[in-house]
C-alpha cells in the first residue's frame, strides 16, 4: 500500500523505501543545503527533497554520513551487546541518511542538473514506470544504480566458471567460499533428484545441475528471487534440469539431496533483502532441519551451509547445531569448512571485525537416523 506524506507545498506525495523504517512526517524542498541542516530536519522527522545539482547532492550525502560516523559511540566490550548496538546504530543511521531524498518524475525520470538517466535502474526494481511522481531517498537511488550495474555485469562464480546476474532485492553470492564447498562435496550415490531450499539467485541449483543432478527443484517465496533464478537458470542452459517453485521451504515430493543455505545470524531483518542474512530466533534454520527428514529419500543426504559467526558473536551456543541435529533425528556424515575471503573479513574498521576474523564457513552433510 503506497505511503503518502505532506510537503510544504500543501500537497501530498508518495514516499518509497525498501526498509521497514517509518516514513518522514513531512518533506521540504530545497535547492541547496548542507549536512547540518539536513540532519536537523531528519531529527525532526522531516525529509529534505533536493532540487539542485545532482553531484552536489551526492557530496552533501557523503558529508551527512561523515557526521554520523563522527557521532558514533565507543566500542562496547561485551560481545553480544556490541552486535546489537551495531545493528541499532546501523538502523538509526540508515533512517537519518534516508531523509535526504529526490523526487522521481513520471517514467522514472530525474529532473536535476547533471543527473544520470535512471529509468533502467528503477525499472529493474519496480518494473512498470510510474505515472505519478514519488519521493525516493538519494542513498537508496544510488544503491539502485549500483545494483543495476552489477546486474548487467554479473558476479563471477569460479565454481560455475561464469557469471550469475542478480538484481536489487535478491541476495548476491559475493561470498563464494560456500559455493566452493558445494562444488567439491561428493553427491549421494545415484543422486537423481535434489531440492535447493531458498534458492535466491539460483546459484546453488545451477551448481547442482553442473554436478550432474538431472532433476532439481529450487524453491523461494520472494518474487524477485524467483524471477532472478529463472533468468539465471535459463541463461546458463539448465532449464531442462531445474524447476523453480514458489514454495515456503520444501516441495511436496522427496529427493536424494536437499541443500539449504539459510540466513546465518539470528536477528531481525530491517528490509526484504536482509531476510537473506538475518533469521529471527533461527526460525528458518530450525524449520529446515526439523522438516528435512520427511522429504529425504532412503539413503538421501541433507546439506546445510552455515557460518559460525553467530557463535563468535555469542548469538548461538557452540553446541546449538549439534542439539538441532539430534532433535531432528539427523546424524553427521561429514563436515567440510573454509575461511571467508570477502572484504569485510579483513576490514579493521568494521565494529564486528573481532568476530569476522575468527569466522569459519561449514558444509554439514547429514542423513536421517
Amino acid at each position: 500500500m503506497p505511503i503518502f506524506i505532506p510537503t510544504h507545498h500543501e500537497t501530498t506525495i508518495e514516499w518509497r523505501n525498501e526498509s521497514t523504517q517509518k516514513p518522514p512526517q513531512q518533506a521540504v524542498y530545497q535547492q541547496e543545503s548542507n549536512a547540518r541542516s539536513i540532519l536537523k530536519n531528519a531529527y525532526a522527522h522531516t525529509a529534505t527533497v533536493w532540487t539542485g545539482d545532482f553531484h552536489n547532492a551526492k557530496q552533501v550525502l557523503a558529508a551527512v554520513k561523515k557526521q554520523l560516523r563522527k557521532s558514533a559511540t565507543k566500542p562496547i566490550t561485551d560481545i553480544q551487546t556490541a552486535f546489537h548496538t551495531h545493528r541499532m546504530r546501523q538502523a538509526q543511521n540508515s533512517r537519518i541518511v534516508n531523509m535526504l531524498a529526490v523526487e522521481i518524475g513520471t517514467g522514472f525520470s530525474l529532473d536535476l542538473p547533471r543527473a544520470p538517466i535512471i529509468a533502467d535502474a528503477l525499472t529493474d526494481v519496480y518494473g512498470t514506470p510510474n505515472d505519478q511522481p514519488f519521493l525516493l531517498p538519494l542513498n537508496l537511488l544510488l544503491g539502485f544504480i549500483g545494483a543495476h550495474e552489477w546486474h548487467k555485469k554479473g558476479v563471477y562464480i569460479p565454481a560455475l566458471n561464469t557469471e550469475i546476474h542478480v538484481p536489487f532485492g535478491v541476495f548476491s553470492p559475493l561470498r563464494g567460499e560456500y559455493l566452493d564447498l558445494i562444488a567439491q562435496a561428493p553427491l549421494p550415490p545415484n543422486c537423481q533428484t535434489a531440492f535447493d531450499i531458498g534458492t535466491g539467485s539460483g546459484v546453488i541449483a545451477a551448481l547442482l545441475a553442473r554436478k550432474g543432478v538431472p532433476h532439481i527443484t529450487a524453491t523461494d517465496t520472494n518474487p524477485r528471487a524467483i524471477a532472478c533464478a529463472e533468468n539465471n537458470i535459463r541463461r546458463l542452459g539448465f532449464a531442462d534440469a531445474v524447476r523453480i517453485e514458489n514454495t515456503d521451504l520444501f516441495p511436496q515430493e522427496r529427493a536424494d539431496l536437499i541443500v539449504c543455505n539459510p540466513p546465518w545470524l539470528p536477528a531481525k531483518p530491517t528490509s526484504a533483502i536482509e531476510s537473506a542474512l538475518y533469521d529471527p530466533d533461527n526460525a528458518m534454520l530450525k524449520s529446515f532441519l526439523n522438516g528435512v527428514k520427511s522429504h529425504l529419500n532412503e539413503q538421501g543426504e541433507a546439506w546445510l551451509i552455515m557460518s559460525d559467526l553467530a557463535e563468535h558473536l555469542h548469538l548461538r551456543q557452540p553446541d546449538f547445531l549439534a542439539q538441532c541435529f539430534q532433535t531432528a533425528s539427523l546424524s553427521l556424515i561429514d563436515v567440510s569448512h573454509t575461511t571467508p575471503k570477502h572484504r569485510k573479513a579483513y576490514d579493521k574498521e568494521d565494529p564486528l571485525a573481532f568476530a569476522r576474523q575468527q569466522e569459519t564457513t561449514f558444509l554439514y552433510r547429514l542423513k536421517a537416523v
